[in-house]
């Protein structure tokens, strides 16, 4: 894709998406587990995207775009700055992990599949 501004409608609209996928988690999902759930959600989905035949806009629009903006990397961080400056060090240790356990494997696996897509 070499048009730069078709490339930022995809990433723009695939972003408008994402962020209000990841809004409705946090509706039906509460406090930190919501954050788990779309890292590791998006994670599986960036792999799957990565690995499977789809073309540059595709990638832009669901890659960039909607994974973009439907993990959230800001939300893990404050979560995890606030569990540890309320003292509870346990708690921003476990999140940190619990993230890492959940969105790792989540992309591998998504990595998995889109590879046996091609």
């Amino acid at each position: 894709m070499t048009d730069p501004l078709l490339a930022a409608v995809l990433v723009g609209l695939g972003g408008s998406v994402g962020a209000v996928g990841r809004h409705a988690v946090g509706l039906r999902v509460e406090g930190r587990r919501s954050v788990v759930a779309v890292n590791a959600l998006g994670s599986l989905a960036l792999g799957v995207l990565l690995a499977a035949p789809i073309g540059s806009g595709a990638i832009l629009f669901a890659a960039v775009g909607f994974c973009g903006a439907f993990t959230t990397f800001s939300s893990f961080a404050v979560e995890t700055v606030s569990a540890a400056a309320d003292g509870d060090n346990r708690a921003a240790v476990e999140f940190a992990v619990a993230n890492l356990a959940a969105a790792l494997p989540a992309f591998l696996v998504g990595a998995a599949v889109g590879g046996a897509l091609s």
